[in-house]
C-alpha cells in the first residue's frame, strides 16, 4: 500500500524549481508534494510564524541555506577578512534559535549542512588550518550547528557535502547561478531528495530491519558444495577475496545499527554452516545471524518462512543475491521486499551496500545495537522450551523481570521509536514524533509508562509501552505496544496487570481498551480476546479495576517511581 502523500515546505535562499520538479517526478515512496517559501527569505520565513507557508502545518520542512546568507560575518570570511570566530559562533546560535522556534510549526524539520559552492580553493594549502580558511571555518561552523540542533528532537541535519561529492564535476554550476539563481546541478538535488525521503521513512518507522543474504558468490566467492569451504575465495591477498570480506564487514557493521542478518541460500545446510564455522577468513559467524533457511526450496518461499519465524514483516526485508534470476523471482513474488540491483563486479559489493538509504533511522538505541543478540537468545529460549515438561515450567525457568518507568527525557526517543515501528502487538497503531508524544503525555489525565524486559538469557531493553487516559472515574488504555521480541512470555499480561492496578490507584471504576484493526495487528486482537476483559464486539474491551488483574507468577515486576 503506498504511503500517504507528505507535504514538504522548502525554505532556501536560491530557486527551488529543480528541487520541486524532482520531488514531483520521483517514484520512490513516500510521495512528497513540495511548496516553497518566498525566494531568498530564509531568515524572514523562520522568524515569521504568521507567514502563509506555515498556515497548514507541513509534514516536513527542509531548510537549505548558503552560510553567507544566514551568517552575515561569513561573507567577510569569503573575502579573506579577519573575522573573529566568536562572532560567527554568536550568529550560529541565533540561527539555531530561529530553527528551534520554527521546528514547533512542523512535524519534521531537515536542515542541510553549509557549503560554499563558489569558494574555490580558498587559502589553498592553508585553507584547513588558518583561522581565516574557508573550508576550516565551515567545518567548525557545521560542527557547532550539529551539536546545537542535536538537542531539537524533531530536527535532523543532512550532509549536503556528500551530495556534491557524489555529483562530482556536475555538482556546482556558476552558470546556473547567474542564469537561474540555482547553485547546484541536477544530480545534487536528486541526491538531496533521496536523503529527504529516507529521513521521512525513518521517522515514520519504515526503516528496513532485516538483510537476507545469499551465500555462494555473494558472501564468499565460489560454490561451497562444489569446491569445499577450504577453497572458497574469501579474504587473504586476493582482490575478490578482500571484496567479499569487506562486504561481510559492512554487514556486521549494520548489526550495530540494529539491522539483523539472515541467510537464504540454495545449499546443503550442514555444508554451508561448516564454512561459516570453520573458514578462518569469515567475518560473520553463526552468532551474527538471526536465522537462516538453507535448503533447495524456492528462495521467495524461504524468505516468507524466515520472516515469519523472526516475527517481522516483509516490508522490513532487504534481499541481496548475486543472481539476477533470483532477484527477479523475489522482486516479482514479494513486492514488499526491497531487492536492490547488485553489481556484477564483486569489488563493488561493499560500496553498493554502503549506498543503500533504507536503513536510516532517527534513533540508534541500546536496544537496536543488541537486536541480533536478542534473536540468538531467543534460539536458546526455544531450545529450552523443547526440553521443558510444560509451558509453565518453561516460563518459570526464564526468570523474567519487567521494569516499569514513566515516560521521561531519557527514554522518550526509544519510546517514540517503538511506538512508530511496532505493528503486531499495537492496540491503536498511533504514529507520533517524540515531541508530539511528549506533548500528549503532558496533557491532563494522560499517563505513559514504559516497560523493560530481561530474563536469564539477556536484556531485551525497552520493549513495551502502555498509556492511560483518565477522565473522571473512567480510564482508557490508548497505547498498548509490545515488541515481537518478547511476545508470548506473559509480558502482555504483566503490562495489563500494571495498568489496571494504576487505574485502580487513581480511582478509576471502569477501564476500557478499544482495538483499532490494521493489516498487521491481528495478534493484538487475539491477545485481548483471551485477556479476560469483557467484550461484546471483539473491539471494545472492559475491566473493573476493583477486580485485581493477576500478575503472572513467572513475572517479577519492578516499578520505578519518579
Amino acid at each position: 500500500m503506498p504511503d500517504q502523500e507528505k507535504h514538504c515546505l522548502l525554505i532556501t535562499d536560491f530557486t527551488t524549481g529543480t528541487l520541486a520538479s524532482i520531488f514531483e517526478n520521483d517514484a520512490e515512496e513516500p510521495k512528497i508534494a513540495s511548496f516553497s517559501a518566498p525566494f531568498s527569505q530564509t531568515v524572514q520565513t523562520l522568524l515569521d510564524s504568521d507567514a502563509p507557508c506555515w498556515e497548514e502545518r507541513p509534514d516536513v520542512t527542509f531548510v537549505w541555506s548558503r552560510p553567507e546568507s544566514v551568517l552575515p560575518s561569513f561573507a567577510g570570511v569569503l573575502q579573506y577578512e579577519s573575522v573573529p570566530f566568536e562572532e560567527l559562533k554568536v550568529e550560529v546560535e541565533r540561527f539555531v534559535g530561529l530553527l528551534t522556534a520554527a521546528s514547533t510549526r512542523t512535524s519534521l524539520m531537515l536542515v542541510a549542512t553549509w557549503v560554499a559552492p563558489f569558494a574555490g580553493r580558498g587559502l589553498g594549502m592553508l585553507d584547513m588550518t588558518h583561522p581565516g580558511g574557508i573550508s576550516g571555518t565551515l567545518l567548525r561552523l557545521n560542527a557547532l550547528l550539529a551539536e546545537a540542533v542535536g538537542r531539537i528532537s524533531n530536527l535532523y541535519l543532512l550532509d549536503s557535502q556528500r551530495w556534491l561529492q557524489a555529483a562530482g564535476g556536475q555538482g556546482v554550476s556558476p552558470k546556473l547561478w547567474y542564469m537561474a539563481k540555482s547553485p547546484f546541478g541536477n544530480a545534487v538535488y536528486a541526491d538531496a531528495v533521496k536523503d529527504i525521503k529516507a529521513a521521512v521513512r525513518g521517522v515514520s518507522g519504515k526503516a528496513r530491519k532485516l538483510v537476507i543474504v545469499d551465500l555462494d558468490d555473494t558472501l564468499w566467492g565460489g560454490i561451497v558444495g562444489d569446491i569445499g569451504w577450504e577453497n572458497l575465495t574469501l579474504g587473504g591477498h586476493d582482490p575478490i577475496g578482500e571484496a567479499h570480506a569487506d562486504l561481510q564487514r559492512e554487514l556486521k557493521a549494520l548489526t550495530n545499527r540494529g539491522v539483523v542478518l539472515g541467510i537464504v541460500s540454495k545449499n546443503e545446510q550442514s555444508v554451508a554452516l561448516e564454512a561459516i564455522t570453520k573458514h578462518p577468513e569469515m567475518i560473520l559467524r553463526e552468532s551474527d545471524f538471526a536465522g537462516w533457511k538453507i535448503n533447495w526450496q524456492d528462495k521467495a518461499q524461504n524468505i516468507v518462512a524466515l520472516v515469519e519465524e523472526l516475527n517481522l514483516g516483509l516490508e522490513s526485508v532487504v534481499f541481496i543475491d548475486d543472481s539476477r534470476h533470483e532477484r527477479a523471482r523475489v522482486r516479482e513474488a514479494l513486492p514488499e521486499v526491497l531487492v536492490p540491483e547488485w553489481p556484477v563486479d564483486k569489488m563493488l559489493y561493499a560500496d553498493a551496500l554502503r549506498k543503500l538509504r533504507c536503513f536510516d533511522s532517527p534513533v540508534l538505541s541500546v536496544e537496536d545495537a543488541d537486536r541480533t543478540a536478542s534473536y540468538v537468545s531467543e534460539r536458546k529460549r526455544s531450545s529450552l522450551l523443547e526440553q521443558a515438561e510444560s509451558l509453565s515450567d518453561w516460563l518459570n525457568s526464564l526468570e523474567t523481570v519487567v521494569t516499569v518507568e514513566s515516560l521521561n527525557d531519557a527514554n522518550l526517543a526509544r519510546t517514540a521509536q517503538l511506538l512508530n515501528k511496532t505493528n503486531q502487538m499495537n492496540l491503536s497503531t498511533r504514529r507520533m514524533t517524540a515531541p508530539e508524544y511528549q506533548k500528549w503525555a503532558n496533557d491532563d489525565g494522560h499517563r505513559v509508562f514504559t516497560f523493560r524486559v530481561a530474563d536469564r538469557f539477556g536484556d531485551a531493553g525497552l520493549t513495551g509501552i502502555a498509556s492511560l487516559k483518565v477522565n473522571g472515574n473512567k480510564g482508557s488504555i490508548v497505547d498498548f505496544v509490545l515488541s515481537c521480541r518478547v511476545m508470548g512470555r506473559k509480558v502482555e499480561e504483566a503490562l495489563v496487570h500494571f495498568i489496571c492496578a494504576e487505574a485502580g490507584r487513581l480511582g478509576v471504576e471502569q477501564i476500557e481498551a478499544v482495538y483499532l484493526p490494521t493489516e498487521r495487528n491481528k495478534p493484538c486482537r487475539e491477545f485481548w480476546l483471551r485477556s479476560g476483559f469483557e467484550t461484546d464486539d471483539d473491539v471494545f474491551f472492559r475491566w473493573n479495576p476493583a477486580d485485581e488483574y493477576a500478575l503472572p507468577p513467572s513475572i517479577n515486576l519492578k516499578v520505578v517511581r519518579p
